[in-house]
């Protein structure tokens, strides 16, 4: 790999690391004052007009049925992921729900052993087992300790939720790309993410009304975040192997310990730290 290729993919594996635990930073501190159905409205209003002008640029009448059904399925999981994650952001703490990330690991090596029928390796049973620790160090941070009780916690479900949306909707999103393009799964990703928001909003009995100048920038600032981790997404598994890449990601769970001390005073910073940083080995073990 040539030198400035090389300095292009550290740039946007940086850019995707730091951008995903940035939007979620924005959206916990705007979280207080709004609902998340409304954050997460405004936010993909915003991606939306960025993509008007791009969208004439491709031919959408090319794909059939079965195209537009993927697209639908993507737009209304990364919508329920996202509100679902607002929300577990407004009431838990960023330290903690940050690193739960690294469960979409687990999570996708259960489904492939249920699904189809490929037996996780040595490897991945110890990455299983290590991210497991490292969760329990995490979640010895509550008041609840590693216990059944902590899974019945609102914050924690909700992120789960997110987790599951988000990592089925991955599966729908990779199908769409090989169907199209990365630029236009990431067009649909955006229009179809503000026509479910809009749809959850009627559904929730929400009323659409414009936020505070502050929110509104803040609404901006979650939406450029969330254009630059897709198209760093996509820019990265296009140069490095996606099973490193993936591995390299779980960084950002490191970023949103930091954010969450620095940002809204959450306690037991090493600890967290370190239970972090055995996630990420275990997620690790998962993936390579």
């Amino acid at each position: 790999m040539k030198g400035s290729s090389l300095f292009i993919l550290v740039l946007f594996l940086f850019l995707r690391i730091i951008s995903n635990p940035c939007a979620n930073a924005i959206q916990k501190k705007l979280s207080v004052e709004n609902s998340a159905i409304l954050i997460n409205l405004h936010s993909y209003l915003f991606l939306s007009l960025f993509c008007i002008y791009p969208a004439f640029c491709f031919n959408w009448g090319q794909y059939g049925i079965s195209y537009w059904l993927y697209a639908i399925l993507s737009g209304l999981l990364c919508t329920l992921s996202s509100v679902c994650l607002i929300k577990a952001l407004e009431i838990g703490e960023m330290s903690i729900l940050g690193p739960i990330n690294s469960y979409k690991c687990v999570i996708g090596l259960i489904f492939a052993w249920i699904f189809l029928k490929e037996v996780p390796n040595i490897a991945g049973i110890l990455g299983m087992i290590t991210i497991i620790i490292g969760s329990w160090l995490i979640f010895e941070t509550t008041k609840e300790g590693f216990s059944f009780s902590l899974f019945k916690r609102k914050d924690i479900i909700l992120r789960f939720l997110a987790l599951f949306f988000s990592g089925t909707e991955a599966v729908v999103l990779k199908k769409i790309i090989i169907m199209s393009s990365p630029m236009e799964s990431f067009i649909l990703w955006c229009f179809l993410g503000c026509i479910f928001s809009f749809i959850l909003m009627y559904l929730f009995g929400r009323k659409f009304h414009k936020l505070s100048k502050n929110d509104e920038i803040g609404c901006l600032g979650i939406a450029l975040s969330l254009g630059v981790m897709q198209l760093s997404t996509n820019v990265v598994f296009g140069g490095m192997n996606v099973g490193y890449a993936l591995a390299l990601f779980q960084l950002s769970s490191i970023v949103a310990v930091i954010f969450g001390y620095k940002m809204f005073g959450e306690k037991q910073f090493i600890k967290k730290i370190f239970a972090a940083i055995i996630m990420i080995i275990g997620s690790c073990l998962i993936l390579l």
